[in-house]
């Protein structure tokens, strides 16, 4: 299994799990939206593209808030 680092230098295995493609169905199958195969967690392709949210850790933009009313704790 390969791993490769976000451009804030967080590790992010190269498998489906991570996958811009990636699409979960309500019965929690897994999908490739780009072969439209039903694929394992652990599956890697060729075009393999690591997704929005995983391409953003790091990035510190966050913040934490209380649940029930929305106020913001952490900055």
């Amino acid at each position: 299994m390969k791993m490769v680092f976000n451009a804030y230098y967080i590790k992010v295995k190269k498998i489906c799990a991570s996958c811009q493609h990636r699409c979960v169905k309500k019965d929690g199958t897994r999908v490739c939206a780009l072969m439209m195969l039903k694929v394992q967690q652990m599956f890697k392709c060729r075009q393999w593209q690591m997704s929005d949210g995983l391409r953003n850790a790091g990035k510190g933009d966050g913040v934490v808030r209380l649940r029930e009313t929305k106020e913001i704790v952490i900055y």
